[in-house]
Order: C-alpha cells, then structure tokens, then sequence
C-alpha cells in the first residue's frame, strides 16, 4: 500500500514544463473563486474590471473578494447566520489574522483569503493597507454615527486603502509610468473616498433602517434635507474631480478600467443629485446597464483619442 500510495503521490506531480503544479493549479483556482465574487456583486466594477490587462484583472478580482467578504461578515450576513455580534467580531479577528498569515506564507486554506494573499505578495500590499481595513470594517460592529474626525479615519481604512492597493497593482504592471507618487497616491485616495460616499448616499436606506448607521456627521434621518444632501453630492464631486487628476498617470488599460469607474460613479453621483433627499430614505439609486455601456464607450473613445494625440 504505501508503494501504491508513494507512486500515486509521484505521479501527481506533473514533470518540469508539463502544466502547472498543484499549488499554480489551486492559486489559479482560487483566483477563479474570486472573479465569482465580483461578478456577482458588483457589475460596474466587473465591467471596469474586464477592461484591464488579464494579470490586473486577476489581482483586482482577488482585492475586491476579500474586500467583499470582510464586508458581508459585519454588514449582516453572519448576523443572519444566527452569530452574535461577539462571535461575529472574533470571526473577523480570525479572518484578519489569516489573512496576515497567508500574506507571509502564500498559503491559506481560504480560497478568497489565498488568492488575495497572492496579489498582496506581488504587488507589494502589506499589513500598512491591510490593517487600516480591518480596523475601519471592525467599527461598523460598534459605532453607529460619526463625528467629521473619525468618518475621515474610517473613510482611508475603508477606501483609500482600497484605493492604493490597486494603484500598487497599477503600478507593478511592466507599462506602468513612474513618478508623479504624490500626485497619483492622492487620487487613488480621493476615488476611494468618493465612491465610499456615494455608497454611504445610496445606501442610506438600508444603512440607517435595517443596521442602525449614519455615517454622515449630522445626518438626521428624519430631517434629511436637500440642503445636506446637496453638500454631501458636491463633496463627492470635488472627490472625483481630484481623482480624475491621476488617471493620465496609470498604465493605458489601468487609465481605462478607471476612466470607467470613474463615469459610472460621477453618473451615479448626479443621479443622487436628482433624486429627492426624502426618496433617498426609500429607495437604493443605480445607473442603468445601457448607460453604463455609453460610459464604457466614451471611455474607450477618449482614452484612444489621448493615445493617438500624446
């Protein structure tokens, strides 16, 4: 039996240049186990998604699963579950000391978990971007409201950090311009931060009804005005513009993937601006799926248009 076993085990392993190994097999995997994930959850950055190389894409898909997971375990599926908020915060704990784990390791039997760990350990994300998430992602499992000085800490734990992991990735890809650190790490910053806060907007139903949150300093959902929400829409805007001030810095599928992003999010932006302060308590704003088409089409056209023209 343990010949057999030996010349099984023997056998598995494929011979130099004949395919991949087992771990390449299961890192892919697990890659592919991400791409599910936002597919399903998010078309618009799907969409942004497909328009980057296939190595960014893969990295991309695999920080925006774990992102993802980290956010249905404390916006209410473990609740859901049946866990208590005590077991729902140590399943957190747990997830990030994996995580932590497998960024040292390049192993984790979590296959979101492991195919982030991958793009972390080749694009040059460590714990100084992890731990600010988690950090931030912990809050939502204890504070309900926020004052201007900790919404601004939860904003960079929560997107900007988002923001710069993907810039990193932007950033190891072989065509990625250099220079201009400063600069492109601000926008990166600000594009999290503004699609952080049209979620906030969009989500101020659910958010303020079902999980108890008002992430807005001052936000009194009962007397939600027009007024405020009108500040909190030109906040975003001064966000995207300052944003869209790097996008010439980023590797040409990069500069499209965010160019797409970028519209999809600023369409959603004047959407909140037209929709009523009172229906925001109602009802969740989207853009529909033929303008996001027209959004991807003008960033195609004018991200050649800045090729042909440099």
């Amino acid at each position: 039996m343990s010949q057999d076993s030996s010349a099984k085990s023997t056998a598995a392993r494929p011979a130099p240049g004949a395919g991949p190994t087992p771990l390449e097999r299961y890192s892919a995997t697990a890659s592919s186990s991400a791409r599910v994930v936002i597919n399903n959850y998010s078309t618009s950055f799907s969409l942004a998604c497909r328009m980057l190389d296939k190595q960014s894409q893969t990295h991309i898909a695999n920080v925006y699963a774990l992102v993802r997971l980290v956010d249905e375990v404390v916006d209410g599926v473990a609740r859901e579950a049946g866990l208590s908020d005590q077991a729902t915060a140590q399943a957190l704990d747990r997830l990030e000391d994996e995580t932590e784990a497998a960024m040292q390791s390049g192993y984790s039997t979590n296959m979101i978990v492991h195919a982030f760990a991958c793009t972390a350990r080749q694009s040059s994300i460590d714990t100084d971007l992890t731990r600010p998430f988690f950090t931030s992602m912990r809050k939502d499992l204890s504070i309900s409201s926020h004052d201007e000085a900790s919404l601004d800490q939860y904003i960079f734990g929560s997107a900007e950090v988002v923001g710069l992991m993907c810039l990193r990735i932007f950033r190891s890809t072989p065509d990625a311009p250099t220079g201009h650190d400063a600069e492109v790490e601000s926008a990166a910053r600000r594009l999290g931060a503004a699609f952080q806060k049209v979620n906030f907007l969009r989500d101020l139903a659910v958010d303020t009804s079902e999980l108890g949150r008002c992430y807005f300093p001052g936000l009194d959902p009962s007397g939600f005005s027009d007024e405020h929400k009108n500040k909190l829409v030109q906040e975003i805007r001064d966000d995207l513009d300052a944003a869209a001030r790097g996008i010439p810095y980023l590797p040409p599928r990069a500069a499209l993937a965010v160019s797409l992003a970028h519209g999809i999010f600023t369409a959603l932006n004047t959407q909140l601006e037209r929709t009523g302060a009172a229906n925001l308590l109602l009802h969740r704003v989207s853009v529909p799926s033929g303008r996001k088409a027209a959004i991807a089409l003008q960033a195609l056209l004018s991200n050649s248009f800045k090729r042909q023209h440099r």
